[in-house]
């Protein structure tokens, strides 16, 4: 009986706890990479979806000025776009941090809270 209690106890403190912190890692990082955040920070000001005008080989201040609009708006549109992408990336990125918080939380409270609800359900009992 002690070598089962023993080996319960390894199990629920030590080799589950483990698991538990190994598949949030794997969440975390997968997170980070499903949003792409590190390109995106690495791309914040490229243009939004290679859309770019050429200057030209010729010297036409017209067209220059309107190549140089559209290239810095859609270097805007992107940059709009990826830091959007990004803060809800972080979003996830925090809330699974707090999930994963609770859970490896609750995980090693569990037996206290059996203990007490089988006590508080005897107390009712009797």
């Amino acid at each position: 009986m002690i070598n089962l209690l023993t080996k319960y106890l390894i199990w629920h403190f030590y080799d589950v706890p483990e698991d538990i912190l190994k598949a949030w890692r794997n969440f975390l990082k997968f997170n980070l990479n499903y949003f792409s955040i590190p390109l995106l920070i690495k791309t914040l000001f490229s243009h939004w979806r290679r859309y770019a005008m050429s200057y030209g080989k010729r010297l036409d201040f017209g067209r220059y000025f309107e190549t140089f609009v559209f290239n810095m708006m859609s270097r805007g549109i992107g940059a709009i776009l990826r830091i959007s992408l990004i803060l809800i990336g972080l979003l996830v990125e925090i809330f699974l941090f707090f999930l994963g918080t609770i859970i490896f939380l609750l995980w090693l409270l569990l037996p206290l809270l059996l203990v007490g609800g089988l006590g508080f359900g005897f107390r009712l009992l009797f």
